[in-house]
């Protein structure tokens, strides 16, 4: 099976490509990488995948990419996925989440692969959600707080319309809050993570900046995170949407109690009021019992263990 990984080289991406080339016989990887792009987060396999530079914002990159390989699945997971930086960049998050998604589908049309696609969404799409719609269905209305859920949201719905309209097979899986070594830093837990491992080494004043302590996420280890996606790319259904998440909620002062109890470093938490959202959702909670009913799936490693990892990969790198 030749295979094809857009945004391989992001977080997500490298893992899932690691697990592919780690447990799987008879596939060909290939990736999409940006030119220039770091291959930092692929050296463990750099000899077991195949890398072609595109950019899904320059469609005949995609075309050329699409004719070399002719893939059988596509997961389609490049993008971007800073909700701070949406704010600020709205356009540019479009541009590459909704128009990018839009010239690989139209990519795929003009060259006539049937591929299956595995569609990268977000529980951010859902957004505002009341007491009595949690955990959030994927029947659940569509309410995004920030532009880059609403990129993502419309994202979702192109699929669904590409589906219906070429017969494309799409498959939309809704990825809540993702945690693991490798995470960039501009996530909250990363950025805590970081900040402790840089305080530990003395490479910054004792000081935590931390936001949204009050909301609350739903968080998946990376790595049972891309087990969850192989198995829907093998058992789920093309137009059907999947929620992907743990089925559990941390707030940001419960994330913030746990990782201070992994470090003896004094310190002192402090709001960062300047990187407060003009508006986000107070809770993301996925219902992942269609996913479980249709594959077997749950998580495998528990949250403490993924901030661990998490911690000790700053550790290692600052």
């Amino acid at each position: 099976m030749r295979i094809l990984i857009t945004g391989i080289s992001g977080f997500v991406g490298s893992h899932l490509a690691e697990y592919l080339a780690n447990n799987l016989q008879q596939v060909e990887i290939f990736g999409l990488r940006r030119p220039r792009s770091s291959l930092e987060n692929l050296k463990t396999i750099s000899d077991q995948i195949h890398l072609l530079e595109g950019d899904i914002r320059d469609f005949p990159s995609l075309l050329n990419v699409l004719y070399t390989v002719r893939p059988e699945l596509i997961f389609h997971l490049a993008g971007q996925s800073a909700i701070d930086y949406s704010f600020t960049m709205p356009a540019e998050t479009f541009a590459t989440n909704l128009v990018g998604t839009l010239n690989l589908l139209e990519a795929i049309k003009e060259t006539k692969l049937n591929p299956q696609i595995i569609l990268a969404s977000a529980g951010e799409a859902y957004g505002l959600t009341y007491t009595d719609e949690l955990p959030m269905k994927e029947t659940s209305p569509l309410r995004p707080l920030s532009p880059f859920g609403v990129s993502k949201a419309s994202q979702d719905l192109l699929g669904f319309q590409y589906g219906k309209s070429y017969g494309l097979k799409i498959i939309r899986v809704r990825i809540f809050n993702s945690i693991g070594p490798r995470q960039p830093v501009y996530y909250f837990v990363s950025s805590l993570a970081k900040q402790i491992a840089e305080i530990e080494k003395k490479k910054k004043r004792p000081v935590l900046d931390v936001v949204h302590l009050e909301s609350k996420r739903d968080y998946t280890d990376v790595r049972d995170l891309v087990r969850a996606l192989w198995l829907i790319s093998e058992k789920g259904e093309a137009g059907e949407a999947y929620n992907l998440g743990s089925g559990q909620a941390w707030s940001g002062n419960e994330l913030l109690k746990i990782i201070l109890g992994m470090t003896r470093t004094k310190l002192v938490v402090q709001q960062d009021e300047q990187k407060f959202h003009p508006s986000e959702p107070s809770i993301l909670l996925a219902d992942i019992s269609k996913l479980v009913k249709l594959t077997g799936w749950k998580p495998q490693i528990s949250f403490k263990q993924s901030m661990l990892d998490l911690l000790n990969y700053w550790r290692v790198l600052v």
